[in-house]
């Protein structure tokens, strides 16, 4: 017994030795190199801290060529920072696009422990935004960028490309949120009728105790979230896998784990009475950019069916395009990646290649 008690407080050390060592080495992300294993010369890859809206917030930038588009990238949440994931899925548009990921304020390396929750407001992060793209845009001397949002991200960015589309190629929204209230209704009754098909009692009796939506509660509808997980609706990797594919991940440091699953668990919270009063319906009936909406069919977090309401009636005339992912449901960049990452190379030389020919 005694040995090994001795045995198991070895290996309790050595895995805080471990961590500790880990946390002393500074986050970074590798170069992008050849075949050869040399840096690619005209290549860019940089983890930074810059000043955004008034504090601190990182960027992560990665492309083969400084001459292709900027593509930034808004995560989703608020709060679920891209950065320690999205090379493993996403890494390949290095070789299309400059791609710019960014922990937004109060999201991983973004969160610090004294972050002000008030300041997330959604006008706050539509300034944030506005004030990253012009810093692109003058870094990498460019007219315009791509900008891509996840979730909230769709949410955050077409209200971004609604106030200023001078600035923008195009408008990616992936799993675009349209109506929150109209969503949740959907979602509800998608819940209802698996839980009755499977015989699923315990999980209807859940679902009844929570009571119809909208929910104002922000802790109810978290729990409403997580039964569309649960039920096949949501995200489409586990969880588990996404820990060890983040772990991996040179950009993060041992306190920044701890910021990202702060941030994650906070989420919307903080602007419950904004984002759930959101409706582009009512919002944004036109957008004067090329939009694209990369929909997961299988999406119940925000609704395929919404999604494809909402493409019916917008006005765009610049063009618009409705992309499925017949696999997925609320992260085809994960459960799809090869086609997702396809599908957005399609975007640049579309636009670009529309661009040049009106040259």
């Amino acid at each position: 017994m005694l040995r090994r008690q001795k045995l198991a407080f070895g290996v309790v050390l050595g895995v805080i030795l471990i961590i500790a060592l880990w946390g002393l080495y500074p986050a970074s992300t590798p170069p992008i190199k050849d075949d050869r294993g040399n840096k690619v010369p005209q290549s860019i890859a940089t983890l930074e801290k810059i000043q955004i809206g008034g504090m601190d917030q990182w960027i992560l930038i990665r492309g083969r060529d400084t001459a292709n588009p900027v593509l930034l990238w808004l995560h989703g949440g608020p709060g679920a920072a891209q950065i320690p994931i999205a090379r493993h899925y996403n890494g390949i548009l290095e070789d299309d696009f400059i791609v710019v990921h960014w922990d937004q304020r109060g999201a991983g390396k973004s969160n610090p422990r004294d972050f002000d929750e008030q300041s997330m407001a959604f006008e706050q992060f539509i300034s944030d935004t506005h004030e990253l793209t012009q810093y692109l845009k003058e870094r990498f001397n460019r007219e315009q960028i791509f900008l891509v949002g996840h979730s909230w991200g769709s949410q955050l960015g077409i209200k971004v490309v609604q106030a200023y589309p001078e600035d923008y190629h195009a408008f990616v929204g992936v799993s675009q949120t349209v109506d929150s209230a109209r969503g949740s209704s959907i979602a509800y009754a998608w819940l209802r009728e698996q839980f009755e098909e499977s015989g699923n009692t315990r999980e209807l009796q859940r679902l009844e105790e929570l009571g119809l939506p909208p929910y104002t509660d922000h802790q109810m509808y978290v729990k409403f979230a997580q039964m569309i997980i649960s039920a096949g609706g949501g995200l489409d990797v586990d969880v588990g896998r996404l820990a060890v594919i983040a772990l991996r991940a040179p950009e993060y440091r041992a306190a920044d784990y701890v910021s990202w699953l702060q941030g994650s668990t906070r989420g919307s919270g903080a602007m419950w009475e904004e984002t759930r009063e959101f409706n582009m319906f009512r919002d944004v009936p036109q957008i004067m950019v090329p939009i694209y909406f990369f929909s997961g069919v299988l999406d119940y977090n925000t609704p395929f069916k919404l999604v494809k309401e909402y493409y019916a009636y917008l006005d765009a005339p610049y063009g618009k395009q409705l992309v499925r992912f017949e696999e997925s449901a609320h992260a085809p960049f994960m459960a799809e990646a090869e086609k997702f990452n396809q599908e957005l190379v399609k975007v640049k030389e579309e636009i670009i290649g529309n661009a040049k020919q009106n040259e």
